[in-house]
């Protein structure tokens, strides 16, 4: 009989966030945070509406309207802090904005020609999308939520981050496009269609409603509450404990960290 040994595996941290503070608008919204998300894990982030969460996705991505006043960010070794947000892209950062914005003049196929090494390859799979009728109509403009999502996925797709931040990837989809953009979002974190390999793509996810684990693997998840991070634990547990509870009773009756 052959037996045999998997090797164990040393969880490498692709991202760690140490005490972290962050301001949008003038005001304080991230107040130290401290975050580490291994290669290859997938990471959710639950909290109720202004708590925190886009602006922790803002932070990591570089955007402009979030000011990082402590702390840092360390990404595959390498501090983030400072760095512009297309340096960031550079290194394997993308990220599924909630509300992106309409950019006029700018065709989806030609974003995807620009951010893509093989961008044929990914046009040619537009129908997958549900996007091949959209490759040259300027990008979300006119776009419904779920063509919005889809056409999101479709750029990071074509991107081929290493490390994902997906801001409600099911916010403004309907019943029938959630299997579409859930199986999307499954096939950029675990390597294509088959799946039969790990990608090593790793992802933070928030989700208010939860939808999303149903077709993703999560590894583990956090609550946010005030610009903290307050608790963790399993993914599908820790939500079966907000939708019965609630963050605040759930934080009270103090989840275990993991």
């Amino acid at each position: 009989m052959n037996i045999y040994f998997k090797p164990l595996k040393v969880v490498i941290h692709l991202l760690k966030i140490e005490n972290l503070h962050a301001e949008a608008g003038g005001k304080e919204i991230l107040k130290g945070i401290d975050l580490e998300i291994g290669d290859g894990r997938t990471c959710v982030l639950f909290g109720p509406n202004g708590s925190g969460k886009s602006t922790l996705l803002a932070a990591i991505m570089g955007l402009g309207h979030c000011k990082i006043t402590k702390g840092r960010i360390i990404y595959d070794n390498t501090d983030i802090t400072g760095m512009p947000i297309d340096e960031r892209a550079k290194l394997g950062i993308g990220m599924m904005m909630q509300r992106p914005p309409n950019l006029v003049g700018v065709k989806l196929r030609a974003l995807v020609n620009a951010v893509s090494d093989d961008a044929d390859a990914v046009i040619k799979k537009a129908d997958e999308f549900r996007m091949d009728g959209f490759l040259d109509r300027d990008i979300n403009v006119g776009f419904s939520g779920g063509e919005i999502k889809r056409s999101e996925l479709m750029q990071l797709t074509a991107q081929r981050p290493k490390f994902v931040l997906l801001d409600e990837p099911e916010s403004g989809v309907d019943l029938e496009s959630i299997g579409l953009v859930g199986k999307k979002v499954h096939e950029l974190l675990c390597g294509g269609p088959q799946c039969n390999s790990p990608n090593n793509v790793s992802a933070l996810v928030i989700t208010h409603t939860g939808q999303i684990l149903d077709h993703i693997g999560a590894d583990d998840a956090y609550i946010l509450v005030d610009g903290k991070i307050k608790c963790s634990g399993r993914p599908m547990g820790l939500l079966k404990d907000i939708r019965e509870r609630g963050y605040r009773e759930c934080i009270r009756c103090g989840m275990v960290k993991m």
